[in-house]
């Protein structure tokens, strides 16, 4: 692997409880015969993306045991149940000190997006000054390619369930949009009636 190789990893945050699904994991939700988290995982591959962080929370013990996740970093985060920011914030906390100067942004409950719109945002990366995000009709969703430079101050700002999206408010003249509406769909799985979209 060359250092150009790693220098983009792969971080899904995949701690989510399923609150309003009954409390089911998302990460383990089945899709196509498979769990939510390989789906995400194998997507992140297929973009590139040789290092694979996974944030694991709501029954990750659970998670170990039934998702095949080989080769990847798995990152428990004691805090789940206080929301994405806790995940981003654990993640990026796990890449540092790694060859990353990026990492690529995806979340579990989203199956609609894969390979082909995480390769165009990782294709975005120039270095560690980067910030590149997908657009689904112009309006910014994921993946999002956070450089290296930005992790602390998204950090310091990702509280709640709001992860990085406080910071890329402040800093949104900076980023490069990907438009990816024509190879994904962003909806997200949170409710009984979103099931649908799994098969």
């Amino acid at each position: 692997m060359t250092d150009d190789e790693d220098q983009v990893a792969g971080l899904l945050l995949a701690a989510g409880g399923g609150r309003r699904l009954g409390g089911r994991p998302k990460a383990l939700l089945e899709h196509r015969g498979h769990p939510l988290v390989e789906h995400a995982v194998a997507a992140l591959r297929a973009a590139g993306c040789t290092r694979v962080h996974v944030v694991l929370g709501a029954r990750a013990a659970d998670v170990r045991d039934r998702a095949d996740l080989a080769g990847c970093v798995l990152v428990d985060n004691p805090d789940w149940e206080r929301g994405m920011g806790s995940s981003l914030r654990t993640g990026l906390d796990s890449l540092t000190g790694t060859a990353a100067r990026a990492a690529l942004v995806c979340l579990v409950d989203q199956p609609g997006i894969g390979a082909e719109a995480m390769t165009r945002v990782r294709a975005g990366y120039r270095d560690e000054t980067s910030l590149v995000s997908a657009a689904y009709a112009g309006v910014r969703g994921h993946p999002v390619l956070l450089g290296a430079a930005h992790w602390a101050g998204v950090a310091a700002t990702a509280t709640g369930d709001r992860g990085a999206r406080a910071y890329l408010r402040e800093h949104e003249a900076e980023i490069a949009l990907v438009e990816c509406a024509d190879v994904a769909q962003p909806y997200d799985i949170d409710t009984e009636a979103d099931l649908v979209h799994l098969e």
